[in-house]
């Protein structure tokens, strides 16, 4: 069935959501169609009012509603320990361990040749002055395990190392409640190359 241009054209923008196919899409449109009269509205101002309030933090490059982000601010926080990571959503998922007490930079990528996504095309640059200008104590690589991710650390640790600085890497391994039968080789090596004495 062809839906009417309007139908039509709200599909078509919600498909374009990472993660979200034509059925979601379709299933998405007719939800918020069928949805009471203010809810499309909020939801649409809810979108304009982050995308016209929310900028990156001049020092850090995460999402942020002030300049510099409150993290930056704090003085709470160690600004001589520095958790470079590769997404804003990483600093959220970092926050809610609650143990981090250090600054993050948030590179917004990772190098991935095969993409045509080199160390130009992230925050390097910025991280490059920002560690100049600061001399942190410790630089916390936090990048993904994916290839990208370790390209990325590798490629930070190859640039500050010569430096002089103290470059580490979170650990990386099995997670909680993980079977080593359902375990790729790659996490057991990493797992393995871990390991702590008890």
């Amino acid at each position: 069935m062809i839906y009417p241009e309007p139908i039509q054209d709200l599909v078509s923008q919600l498909a374009k959501l990472p993660g979200v196919g034509p059925k979601t899409a379709q299933r998405l449109a007719f939800f918020l169609l069928n949805a009471p009269p203010g809810e499309a509205e909020l939801l649409a101002n809810a979108i304009l009012h982050a995308r016209t309030e929310i900028r990156y933090c001049s020092v850090c490059f995460n999402f942020t509603d002030s300049d510099p982000c409150t993290i930056c601010q704090s003085s709470a926080r160690d600004p001589r320990v520095v958790m470079v990571v590769e997404h804003p959503k990483d600093v959220v998922a970092m926050e809610k361990t609650r143990e981090f007490k250090g600054r993050y930079h948030v590179l917004h990528g990772a190098i991935s040749p095969m993409e045509g996504v080199g160390p130009d095309d992230l925050r390097i640059k910025e991280l490059i002055v920002r560690i100049q200008q600061t001399s942190p104590t410790e630089i916390v690589l936090a990048t993904s395990s994916s290839l990208e991710g370790e390209a990325t650390a590798l490629y930070l640790a190859r640039l500050f190392k010569p430096m002089g600085f103290k470059v580490t890497r979170i650990a990386r391994g099995l997670p909680m409640g993980g079977d080593l039968d359902y375990t790729d080789e790659v996490t057991l090596l990493k797992a393995l190359e871990g390991r702590q004495e008890v």
